[in-house]
Formats: C-alpha cells, sequence, structure tokens
C-alpha cells in the first residue's frame, strides 16, 4: 500500500484503451491521452500569453497531466454517453470523487492527502488554466476522432464524438488559443487527406457557422 501503488497504478492507465468496444484503427490509452492533453494545454497557454493573458503554469500543468487519473477506477466512459444527459454526468462525477478520495486516504500518505485531493479533482472549472484545459482535452478527442474517420472508420460514433469535441472548442471562442486554433489549426487538418465536401467537412463548416 502507499505510493508504491500510486506509482504502479501509472502503468494502469498504460493498458486502459479511450471508448472501448468500439473497432478503432489507432488504439489510444489513457495514459497517451494525458500526455498528448498536457502538450496541448502547453501550446495554448503559450497562445494566451503571448497576447497579454498572466497563466499559472504550475496550476495548468496539474490540471492538465492528473485530469483523467479517476478513470482509473470508472474507465473511459464514451463521449456521447456520459453527456446524453446532465443527471448522468453528475452521477459520473459523483461516483469518481468517491472512489478518488477512498484511493487517496489509502494509498496517498496523509501529509500529501490534501495536495492529491486537489490535484485530482475536476480540473475544468472557470480559471484560465480551467479553460484551457477544456479546450485541449476536446482538441485531442477532435483528431482521435478524426483520425479514425479520415482512415474510412464505418462507426458513426467517431461522427458524434467529432461533433460533440468541435462544438465544445467552440463555446470558448472569446479565447485567443481558441480563436488561433479555428484559423489555423483546423483549416490545415480538413485539408490534409480529405475530400472536399464529404460529410466531416459539411459537418464542420455547419457548426463554424459557413454555408
Amino acid at each position: 500500500m502507499g505510493i508504491h501503488n500510486y506509482f504502479k497504478s501509472l502503468s494502469d492507465l498504460e493498458g486502459m484503451n479511450r471508448c472501448p468496444g468500439k473497432f478503432k484503427y489507432q488504439e489510444h490509452s489513457v495514459a497517451s491521452h494525458s500526455f498528448k492533453v498536457t502538450k496541448i494545454a502547453q501550446f495554448l497557454g503559450t497562445v494566451e500569453e503571448h497576447h497579454g493573458q498572466e497563466l499559472d503554469w504550475r496550476i495548468l500543468y496539474e490540471k492538465a497531466l492528473n485530469h483523467d487519473y479517476a478513470e482509473l477506477f470508472t474507465g473511459d466512459i464514451k463521449t456521447p454517453v456520459k453527456y446524453a444527459m446532465p443527471e448522468l454526468k453528475q452521477l459520473f462525477s459523483q461516483v469518481e470523487e468517491m472512489m478518488t478520495r477512498k484511493f487517496i486516504e489509502q494509498e496517498i500518505p496523509e501529509e500529501f492527502q490534501a495536495i492529491y485531493e486537489r490535484r485530482f479533482s475536476e480540473g475544468k472549472d472557470e480559471t484560465l488554466e480551467g479553460k484551457i484545459l477544456a479546450v485541449a482535452d476536446k482538441i485531442d478527442l477532435l483528431y482521435e476522432s478524426f483520425g479514425e474517420i479520415q482512415k474510412g472508420n464505418p462507426e458513426p460514433l467517431f461522427l458524434e464524438i467529432y461533433e460533440e469535441a468541435l462544438s465544445t472548442i467552440l463555446r470558448y471562442q472569446e479565447m485567443h488559443c481558441v480563436q488561433y486554433f479555428l484559423d489555423n489549426i483546423l483549416p490545415e487538418m480538413l485539408e490534409e487527406g480529405v475530400i472536399p465536401y464529404t460529410q466531416i467537412n459539411k459537418l464542420s463548416k455547419h457548426l463554424l457557422g459557413k454555408k
């Protein structure tokens, strides 16, 4: 028991695949997702800082690295399912909080428990760092689903995930980093190996308010 088990659990996150139960051309683990979200958040934070926003990098990195650790206890729940009803999302959150708190009490030394309660808590809040995390999380989800659609995966779930991810990103349009993503990165994504006027292009243009 203790930190030894915590360190071992990090390897368990490597073996947990996202969006389980569906055919995928490329698997993505919870651990790799956390790494990618942290790298994306780093760039988004750089854009915000470039535009004069004050950023607490320590908080941002802690939020990004730890944001999905609770999935060790609950597994990855498909995004459309998790967000189907507000009550369902709240229930998932309550279960994650309860199981995370129990893990901390059992495995983290008492003098560090308050620190890890903060680190493992929901990081997507109204702070700048929390908003960056929310956007970074959805950008990686966008890339995961886009990759499957691009490779010809016929599973309609990935189009649903793509739509939900882009719709959520668009809710943060007031942020400099989101405008940068929409103006510079998303157009490159849509031009990369996707035939014009396919379903994903039409969906993207619809969500972006284009005809």
